[in-house]
């Protein structure tokens, strides 16, 4: 878990699922928000809790991580706003050291499919080529944001 970290992803709709997924690692992920402006975050991944602070920012953006006991998460999930989040995290490699984290969302967005890619540099995101299966790319379209998505009514 990162600490301190600076962020740098793309964000992209799904036009095909790949296939038997269930061959790639996955996570339980359940997230809900504290505030959307700034973007602070908790999450339970598998048996771990994170708080997440998020800068301004849309493809680069800063990134805080901090260790939270169960306790602690679920006494600060009282103080959430919004929906939760509720999704499987499929990590799939794409070669070049790249890793594609594909959600699957479930609950209240179910049949919402999207997934992020992150680099190490701009100008690796920049000269990103996505696979055929991946779909519209999102990045700077903010609705799509987890933090929007746990606001929203509808999907974008």
């Amino acid at each position: 878990m990162n600490i301190n970290n600076t962020e740098i992803e793309r964000k992209f709709l799904v036009a095909e699922l790949p296939e038997k997924l269930e061959r790639y690692e996955s996570h339980d992920i359940k997230q809900a928000y504290i505030a959307t402006s700034p973007t602070m975050r908790l999450r339970k991944q598998d048996d771990d809790y994170i708080f997440t602070f998020k800068g301004k920012g849309v493809i680069k953006k800063t990134e805080f991580e901090y260790p939270l006991t169960k306790e602690q998460f679920e006494e600060l999930m009282k103080k959430t706003e919004g929906r939760i989040i509720e999704k499987t995290r499929y990590l799939i490699p794409l070669g070049g050291g790249l890793i594609c984290e594909l959600d699957i969302y479930k609950g209240e967005l179910e049949g919402f499919v999207n997934c992020e890619v992150e680099f190490e540099s701009m100008e690796q995101a920049q000269s990103f080529v996505p696979p055929k299966w991946f779909g519209k790319d999102i990045s700077e379209d903010k609705r799509y944001s987890n933090a929007s998505l746990s606001k929203c009514d509808v999907l974008p």
